[in-house]
C-alpha cells in the first residue's frame, strides 16, 4: 500500500470491507470445524478412559457379587448350625450333628446320605431330625457315612401321636412324596390342620417331635380305622444339616416293619 499510487490505495481501501467480510466467513467456518474436531477428540480420549474405568469397575462388581454370595452362604450355614446346636442343647445331649452329602439318585427309595457313620457312633434304626421336626431313620451305615430313609418313603414307619386328640397311629410315606397316618381310631375327632408328633412309645424318637400336619382325612365305610394324609414339617428337599439321635427310646421300628406294629394302637 505504501508503494502503490494513492488512487490504487483508495480502491483497495474501498474493497477492504467486502473482501474481508467474504474471507472471514470461510475462515470462521474452518475455525469452528477445527474447534469442534478438537473438542470431539478430547471427548473421545476422555470416553476411552471412562470405558476402561467402567470395565475395571464391572470386574470389581462381579468379584464383590461373588464374595457377597459366599458370605450369604456362610451366614446361612452359620444360622442353620446355630439352630442345630441350640436344639441339641435344649432337647437331648446324645445327638450327633451330620451334613447331607448326597441324595438317592434312583426312584427306588427316598433317602439321603450323611457324612457321619459307624466311626461316629451312628447305627441303623437311629432317628434323624432337624429343629423343625423328623427327617427319617438310619437304615445303613459304613465307617464314615450313613443312609437315612426319609419320612416320605413308603417303607418307613414311625409311631405318631395326634397332639390335639391324643390318638396314636403309624406314620408312613406315600408314593406322592408326602406321608400318611394309619390306624387312627374310628371315634377320633381328628380334622384337617391337626399336628402329628412322635409318640415316644416305639422306636428311636423321643416324644413330641413334629412329624407333619394333617391335610386330608380318609374315612372309608366299613373300615376298622381312619387314615389321614400329612404334609411333612421338614422340607426334605432343602435339608443340609441334621441331628442323629443316639439315645434309644424303646423297641426299634425298622424300616418296612409297619406290619409288625400293633394293629390297634392304644388310644
Amino acid at each position: 500500500l505504501f508503494l502503490l499510487p494513492s488512487q490504487i490505495q483508495g480502491l483497495l481501501q474501498y474493497l477492504d470491507g467486502p473482501v474481508g467480510y467474504v474471507v472471514r466467513i470461510p475462515l470462521e467456518a474452518i475455525a469452528f470445524i477445527d474447534a469442534g474436531i478438537a473438542d470431539r477428540w478430547e471427548q473421545y480420549v476422555a470416553l476411552q478412559g471412562v470405558r476402561e474405568e467402567n470395565q475395571q469397575l464391572r470386574k470389581e462388581i462381579e468379584w464383590l457379587r461373588g464374595q457377597q454370595s459366599q458370605l450369604r452362604e456362610s451366614v446361612a450355614a452359620t444360622e442353620r448350625l446355630t439352630a442345630l446346636l441350640q436344639f441339641k442343647e435344649q432337647a437331648l445331649p446324645t445327638m450327633v450333628a451330620a451334613q447331607v452329602i448326597g441324595r438317592d439318585a434312583t426312584n427306588r427309595y427316598r433317602a439321603i446320605i450323611l457324612n457321619k457313620g459307624e466311626g461316629d457312633g451312628i447305627k441303623p434304626d437311629m432317628g434323624v431330625v432337624t429343629p423343625a421336626g423328623v427327617v427319617g431313620r438310619v437304615v445303613k451305615t459304613t465307617g464314615a457315612s450313613s443312609v437315612v430313609l426319609l419320612v416320605t418313603d413308603p417303607s418307613n414307619a414311625i409311631a405318631g401321636l395326634i397332639q390335639r386328640t391324643r390318638d396314636e397311629g403309624v406314620v408312613e410315606g406315600t408314593q406322592q412324596g408326602l406321608a400318611q397316618m394309619k390306624y387312627i381310631p374310628l371315634l377320633s375327632t381328628v380334622r384337617d390342620g391337626d399336628r402329628v408328633v412322635t409318640s415316644g412309645l416305639v422306636g428311636d424318637f423321643p416324644r413330641g417331635l413334629v412329624i407333619g400336619t394333617i391335610t386330608r382325612i380318609d374315612k372309608q365305610e366299613g373300615a376298622l380305622f381312619q387314615s389321614a394324609e400329612l404334609m411333612p414339617e421338614v422340607d426334605i428337599g432343602r435339608v443340609e444339616e441334621v441331628l442323629v439321635i443316639q439315645t434309644s427310646y424303646g423297641q426299634s421300628t425298622k424300616a418296612g416293619a409297619g406290619a409288625d406294629l400293633p394293629g390297634k394302637p392304644s388310644p
